[in-house]
């Protein structure tokens, strides 16, 4: 069932107030420097914040982690449950900092990870720097020898999470990761990297449900949030984008077997300067995914090059495509209130599959312009309707 946005805004605002200080009068506290973690920089912290973890997770009581305003320097850290404690609250007000050479952490899936956890918040005005602008630069060279890259903060398999007002800066790759998780909140965070950072998604979800993303500032080289198969109740609200490739669902169709994405609501967003806007990307070839009931409300672009795109054609670079037909199911999907500028004379394309043409697609009042004037609209293979205003002129 999807929240209303009064709901919403409630459970956000409750949670927030007890993921204050004062709620943590009760709890075992536990500061990462008195396990030998140096907030100056000067060594290497990764220890440090292992043993406050494991003296948290082990801890029968609800507990509580700080790491104080400072910097810290530390490879990968994979917190793991089961743990003994219902709550851990780990409040960061200084700077993770990754090391230097881009090939310590490059050589890792996730820098920081959390596995099995159950009732995790991350909170703070701190940041996680990963320094990755010489990976990007190692990568842009195309040299062999560049490693992958590692993923910031990642959640698997965990339930009742909460991401509160962190920034994430430079990310090697995705900045926040969310697969195979329930009842995940994001509030208030910032993530910045380089336009031309590559495969640094901002938020990635997958196998999850009931996520809720919102009040969140995402300036990154890809996907501004990707929605991965599997992603059930997912509701996105008040996220500026921009630059970024959007928020996008997909890419799908890369396994013939493949969980559907269902009950995604994107309310109140901008995009500024992106690639994309508001999109849905499938590979062209077999499988048994799809995508439905998707609302889209109330988004304004500004400069956007795709303000509205369905791709079941999507091929990068045109590179290693496979040059068959999508058979991702797409239908049920809705467009309203969305406003505003394209850089490129197409502002709506709807580019569906011939074997599973995308259907029940809405628009209404959706008004995109291209230099000020009127702008163009692209439909193949897709079925729907058009109701009130809706500029350009609709091609459904």
């Amino acid at each position: 069932m999807k929240l209303s946005g009064r709901n919403f805004h409630g459970i956000i605002a409750i949670v927030f107030v007890m993921l204050s200080t004062s709620s943590t009068s009760a709890m075992t506290k536990f500061n990462v420097l008195n396990f030998g973690a140096n907030q100056f920089g000067r060594t290497d912290s990764t220890d440090g914040f292992l043993k406050a973890w494991n003296a948290a997770c082990s801890t029968a009581d609800s507990t509580f982690i700080y790491v104080p305003k400072g910097r810290y320097l530390v490879g990968s850290l994979a917190f793991k449950g089961q743990c003994k404690s219902p709550q851990i609250i780990i409040r960061i007000d200084g700077t993770i900092v990754a090391p230097s050479d881009y090939g310590v952490l490059g050589k890792w899936e996730n820098w920081v990870s959390f596995e099995r956890v159950n009732g995790v918040s991350i909170i703070g005005q701190g940041a996680f720097d990963a320094k990755g602008p010489s990976l990007w630069a190692c990568k842009a060279s195309r040299s062999n020898s560049c490693p992958l890259g590692t993923t910031t903060l990642r959640f698997t398999n965990s339930n009742n999470i909460t991401i509160n007002r962190l920034t994430s800066l430079n990310s090697q790759m995705f900045h926040i990761a969310i697969n195979g998780c329930q009842n995940v909140q994001i509030q208030g965070v910032k993530i910045i990297a380089a336009g031309d950072s590559p495969n640094t998604d901002g938020i990635h979800v997958q196998l999850s449900t009931n996520v809720k993303i919102f009040n969140s500032s995402i300036k990154t080289g890809d996907d501004c949030i990707s929605i991965g198969p599997g992603t059930k109740n997912l509701w996105i609200e008040q996220v500026t984008c921009g630059p970024g490739h959007g928020i996008s669902i997909g890419s799908l169709a890369k396994d013939l077997e493949e969980d559907g994405v269902q009950n995604v609501t994107v309310k109140k967003t901008i995009f500024s300067d992106s690639q994309n806007g508001l999109r849905i990307k499938s590979w062209a070839r077999p499988s048994s995914g799809f995508v439905q009931g998707v609302r889209f409300i109330d988004s304004v672009m500004r400069n956007v090059q795709n303000p509205i795109v369905i791709d079941q054609n999507y091929c990068p670079h045109n590179e290693n495509c496979p040059g068959q037909v999508s058979g991702i199911k797409i239908k049920d999907i809705m467009y309203e209130n969305i406003r505003g500028t394209s850089s490129t004379p197409i502002a709506i394309k709807f580019d569906c599959s011939p074997k599973n043409p995308c259907t029940e697609i809405s628009l209404r009042n959706v008004n995109l312009t291209y230099l000020d004037k009127d702008a163009q609209s692209f439909c193949c293979n897709v079925m729907g309707k058009v109701f009130d205003l809706v500029r350009p002129n609709s091609c459904l």
